[in-house]
């Protein structure tokens, strides 16, 4: 038996937690979000930010309010329509959403489009596809950020329960935008994670052996040559191997660590939101993935307390708050977070009734 949460939840109440845990974590970061100094984001938020809030003048999204949610979130709200509408993950659907519901709305330029900033990986599509004409298929940029990762988290969310389909749909709507094989291992990686929370699972120090049962499995597309518990091969061995497999299955075995440390009494960052000092403040999916196992780890219970810790550890802190928000959500479902923080939510009830709907009976 794996060990579970203490709670007894349904499927749907957790995956209701996911959905809107990322969306609560997204727009708490939409006012302070990507404060490289410290001092600066507290002379313009105070010592602890505990709610939404405004953007200031002249900084990231200036001009949306407080509880509006990010280009991230609205492209969140994009994959989760699609999925719904087509009844499961429909590619050809998802693209033409974005060629005619949010590419018209960009000009190629960061400070523009819903939201009031577009990422990297989504300019330089832009870019290809609508300056430059290129097919779909042909427009995937090097970014190393996390923006794909957080628009699949409803395909996470829909095929919690079956694996292989998941990481297919997550691998080939990842490489729309990132062609960076990394990029893509971790995405998978973080939504295999998450597939286990909503099952129940607790993110401990064992998670990562029961992903590398699903890559022996043939269910997670990663290499590997060791055997269970990382022992050694032995001579006769056969690599687990798969046609379209990444190249190492580091990407799952760093949760197991990143929860180690967080329940660790030996080891301590406190307060918690120093987590991004440690972990690195900037975009890139490998500093933001370690800080959101180890919040999600250290306050699997807790959901307020750990999407605040997020937020207060400035940077990138709306993917870190988004990510740590998913998996805590997943792991106390819905109920359990703050009414304030939905209530909140300036696009609440459509995303309530997504919600619901999400899970599709997985």
């Amino acid at each position: 038996m794996h060990p579970t949460s203490p709670t007894d939840l349904s499927f749907e109440q957790r995956a209701a937690g996911a959905f809107v845990g990322a969306l609560v974590g997204d727009a708490l970061g939409l006012g302070p979000h990507w404060y490289y100094n410290l001092e600066e984001q507290v002379r313009d938020y105070g010592e602890w930010i505990d709610d939404y809030t405004d953007p200031q003048p002249e900084r990231y999204h200036a001009g949306s309010k407080a509880g509006d949610s990010s280009q991230q979130g609205i492209l969140m709200l994009l994959m989760a329509r699609s999925l719904i509408d087509c009844d499961g993950y429909d590619e050809a659907d998802f693209c033409r959403r974005l060629d005619e519901e949010l590419f018209p709305n960009l000009d190629g330029t960061p400070v523009s489009g819903p939201g009031g900033y577009t990422s990297q990986s989504i300019r330089d599509v832009w870019n290809a596809r609508v300056r430059d004409g290129r097919s779909w298929g042909d427009v995937a940029g090097r970014a190393d950020n996390t923006e794909a990762l957080e628009r699949v988290l409803p395909l996470a969310i829909r095929y919690a329960r079956q694996p292989r389909r998941m990481a297919k749909a997550v691998v080939s709507n990842t490489a729309l935008t990132q062609s960076d094989d990394i990029v893509q291992s971790m995405t998978v990686a973080f939504c295999a994670v998450l597939a286990q929370l909503l099952q129940g699972r607790r993110l401990d120090a064992d998670i990562s052996g029961t992903l590398m049962q699903q890559v022996k499995a043939g269910d997670l597309p990663f290499h590997t040559i060791v055997r269970d518990h990382l022992q050694p091969p032995q001579p006769g061995d056969i690599e687990a191997s798969l046609d379209g497999v990444f190249a190492s299955p580091d990407a799952l075995l760093s949760p197991g660590y990143m929860a180690c440390a967080a329940h660790d009494p030996g080891v301590t960052i406190e307060p918690a939101s120093k987590v991004s000092i440690v972990y690195g403040m900037p975009c890139a999916i490998y500093h933001q993935l370690p800080a959101a196992y180890y919040l999600a780890a250290r306050f699997e219970q807790d959901f307020e307390s750990a999407v605040l810790h997020a937020i207060n550890g400035g940077g990138q802190n709306m993917t870190r708050a988004m990510l740590t928000g998913a998996l805590v959500g997943a792991s106390v479902g819905i109920d359990k977070i703050p009414e304030r923080f939905i209530n909140g939510l300036n696009r609440r009830d459509e995303i309530l009734e997504l919600a619901q709907r999400i899970s599709g009976g997985g």
